[in-house]
């Protein structure tokens, strides 16, 4: 099963599922402040953080992992928040295990494939050379030649084990995996929706929700809103954190969960 952190208690509980290259920790600020008035956990996807590696990583299988979970450690359902890649799964399982999610939040994507590839942070962190590092400094100085912005280098870096000198990422699979993360099930999710509470919140200087991809969720999620939140973009979570926040918090807080 998936290794996550869990924060609070209450009902109904809420499940945050990162985007590529995550993990729970870069939710660990964000859960503490939402945990206030109910359960959360925040997961690692397979092939990130603590959790198993696989050879596989289709939304399919990152679905099934979520669902795990929700079973295990929230029988009655959840409602689930996710990033970029991780809001791919979530509206995956949402429309697979519907019985499972109360209420879902989609952060910063769409139900569409989309042409971009994120292969170059794979190459950057697979050519550091890890017996030359001995602290996260020394990471930082290699790496600014091939991951020059400071923000995703960052961001990178909190992905690497400096003790064990290794990447807590299964750097292989995911660059095999690049297309299928980048992409949707189309075929498999054709015709399915999911009729729960549902929201999009998207960046406003963010080029991943477009008019297209819109269409796209109301096909799936008739009931969906729609929000932006001015200044940010694709992660829009660490840009504009209390924003994003007070978001989410208006969001949950407007449904009337059973």
């Amino acid at each position: 099963m998936l290794n996550f952190d869990t924060y609070g208690a209450g009902e109904p509980p809420l499940m945050i599922v990162h985007g590529l290259y995550g993990s729970a920790r870069n939710w660990g600020v964000i859960s503490r402040r939402l945990s206030e008035d109910r359960k959360v956990i925040a997961v690692d996807q397979r092939n990130h953080g603590e959790s198993p590696w696989y050879d596989a990583h289709t939304y399919h299988d990152m679905a099934q992992d979520l669902a795990q979970v929700i079973e295990a450690e929230m029988p009655d359902g959840a409602i689930v928040l996710g990033h970029s890649m991780g809001g791919k799964a979530a509206m995956v399982l949402a429309l697979t295990r519907p019985e499972l999610v109360k209420g879902l939040l989609v952060a910063d994507i769409a139900p569409v494939t989309y042409t971009h590839s994120q292969i170059q942070f794979v190459e950057a962190m697979q050519a550091l050379d890890l017996s030359q590092v001995t602290t996260r400094g020394d990471a930082n100085r290699v790496m600014q030649e091939t991951v020059p912005d400071d923000g995703v280098r960052a961001f990178l870096l909190q992905s690497l084990d400096v003790k064990a000198r290794r990447w807590r990422l299964n750097l292989e699979v995911l660059a095999r995996e690049m297309a299928t993360v980048t992409g949707w099930p189309e075929a498999e999710m054709q015709g399915r929706t999911y009729a729960g509470p549902a929201v999009f919140i998207s960046g406003a200087n963010s080029d991943y929700f477009s008019p297209e991809g819109r269409e796209a969720a109301k096909g799936h999620f008739p009931t969906a809103k729609f929000f932006k939140i001015p200044g940010a973009g694709h992660w829009l979570h660490a840009e504009k954190p209390r924003e994003f926040e007070a978001a989410v918090k208006t969001w949950i807080d407007a449904q009337a969960f059973s």
